[in-house]
């Protein structure tokens, strides 16, 4: 804490200022002109490729642009993509088929996630490099081999059913997370050989192949791999975890558009429609994260995944096979789970000349 006084005056006290808040308030204010300046850029190009066609896309599939607009804000503060807001209320409340509300999350990630990337390398935030390289690049060699050999297979309820299963396996991490308030974090992969490169890898492949199912899971793999077992400061995870969504989103997007050509008429409307939407709402739901304690982040990203799970009970008809099969993957996925978080290999205090941090610090807005 540094003290800047006054001349003393009966009506004048010294005032304590505090420097990290000054620096905080001008990084945001350099984050929002920023962000402000890619939105305007983006409605421009929107307004002038789209012409016509856009605005009305906007209006006619409106509930679609109000649908993303809690998209995007959770995917731009939190370690979830819009795709996980999308997914979910496109195949259960607006009765959207999956493959639609697949490619639909590729498309407008590649916008909202695009453009949070491109704010987190433009204002320098903390990422973990090593891990878009070797997860990253898998991943999206996984998109596409998961577009073009798995996702034309899978029948819509079990897919619909892998992303509750996804979100589900990121709440048990959540938990797992959050069982201590004081336990320090790595600033960065403490140990990085071979071992440490295939876990990423495997990770990508996975993460990869899983958001050519669903529209988003590459983030969300990599996010639980990285914090419980590598035990990085989510601080650190979230922004990265962003650009690798991003790039598997973009891969993802434009596999379906050169190659597999099922990205129609109805899609690109729908994209029109959230594409003036997220370029706001993705900084925006930074910033407001940024403010919320992280307690209440946590508890509300746990409410929203509980939610996904009693809907799918309750509105996706599902046979004997698919839920027997979908609680094994769930229980494995737990299990995995924590047995990343009982790893001791990379905990802090085997590291002591390596920089740590505290997990109750409140991450910055990444966009």
């Amino acid at each position: 804490m540094v003290t800047r006084t006054q001349s003393w005056s009966p009506r004048l006290r010294p005032i304590a200022v505090n420097p990290m808040t000054g620096e905080r308030a001008r990084f945001r204010k350099r984050a929002l002109r920023f962000n402000l300046g890619l939105a305007l850029l983006v409605w421009v190009a929107w307004a002038a490729a789209g012409g016509n066609a856009a605005f009305h896309a906007l209006v006619a599939n409106w509930r679609v642009a109000v649908t993303m607009v809690f998209g995007s804000l959770v995917g731009g503060g939190t370690s979830e993509g819009g795709g996980a807001i999308a997914f979910p209320v496109f195949t259960k409340l607006l009765h959207i088929a999956a493959p639609i509300a697949r490619n639909f999350s590729l498309a407008i990630q590649t916008v909202g996630m695009g453009a949070a990337s491109l704010s987190i390398l433009y204002l320098r935030i903390p990422i973990e490099r090593r891990t878009l390289l070797y997860a990253g690049l898998p991943g999206v060699i996984g998109v596409m081999l998961g577009a073009y050999y798995v996702a034309p297979v899978l029948p819509p309820a079990l897919a619909r059913v892998s992303f509750t299963v996804m979100v589900s396996s990121l709440g048990v991490a959540l938990i797992l997370i959050n069982r201590s308030d004081h336990e320090s974090r790595n600033e960065a992969l403490p140990i990085f050989g071979a071992q440490e490169k295939w876990v990423l890898v495997i990770a990508g492949l996975i993460g990869g192949a899983v958001s050519a199912l669903v529209g988003s899971g590459a983030n969300t793999i990599a996010f639980m791999v990285m914090v419980l077992l590598f035990r990085v400061s989510e601080k650190i995870v979230t922004p990265t975890t962003v650009l690798l969504m991003a790039m598997v989103s973009v891969a993802g997007f434009a596999f379906h558009v050169a190659v597999l050509r099922d990205f129609g008429p109805t899609v690109t409307s729908y994209w029109l429609a959230a594409v003036p939407v997220v370029v706001i709402g993705a900084p925006l739901g930074a910033l407001i994260c940024s403010y919320m304690p992280r307690r209440a982040i946590v508890l509300l990203l746990l409410f929203l995944i509980g939610l996904e799970f009693l809907s799918t009970l309750f509105l996706v008809p599902m046979s004997r096979a698919i839920l027997f099969s979908s609680a094994v993957t769930l229980a494995i996925c737990a299990f995995v789970n924590w047995a990343m978080s009982r790893a001791t290999r990379y905990r802090p205090e085997n590291f002591p000349g390596v920089a740590t941090q505290q997990t109750v610090e409140t991450p910055e807005a990444i966009a």
